[in-house]
């Protein structure tokens, strides 16, 4: 089966009725959970996005509440597997500010906590490309954002 490109799939979409669409939607929500995800993101949250990203930092909350800290093993797994749900939230949001706010929270909450990620190279290499990403990510902001991000930033560093 031959994939086709987003541009044929956006022109044969505009030539579908109403109903037909709803149905593709609803069918592509059935599909894959992401696709749900995405669905649900651009119909309930995508209008209040202050409400999406505490939504999300309260998931990602729960998810640091539920690091096995018996070992820097299964620490990384975890971190790794929160890093990924980060990222995936950011994609559905498409707004920049929405992925430094969650990066600069997923640091904030590396360094609470125990036992300390910088005792641990792999860890502490994370954070540190992470502290990088945040940086890159900032220089492309407006200004006024760049400052305040750059404060909560430095804020990390220390």
């Amino acid at each position: 089966m031959k994939i086709e490109s987003i541009v044929t799939i956006k022109k044969e979409l505009k030539h579908l009725p109403q109903e037909e669409l709803l149905e593709l939607c609803l069918r592509l929500g059935k599909f894959k959970k992401e696709n749900k995800a995405l669905l649900t993101y651009l119909l309930f949250e995508s209008h209040d996005e202050d409400g999406y990203i505490t939504s999300v930092k309260s998931t990602l909350d729960d998810l640091f509440e539920g690091i096995n800290s018996d070992s820097y093993f299964y620490m990384k797994k975890t971190i790794r597997k929160i890093l990924r749900q980060i990222r995936i939230y950011s994609r559905y949001s498409l707004k920049k500010t929405t992925e430094v706010e969650l990066l600069l929270y997923f640091c904030e909450r590396l360094n609470e906590l125990k036992p300390s990620i910088h005792r641990n190279t792999t860890l502490s290499n994370l954070y540190e490309r992470q502290m990088a990403s945040i940086k890159k990510k900032i220089s492309v902001l407006h200004e006024d954002l760049q400052y305040d991000y750059n404060l909560q930033l430095k804020q990390l560093e220390r």
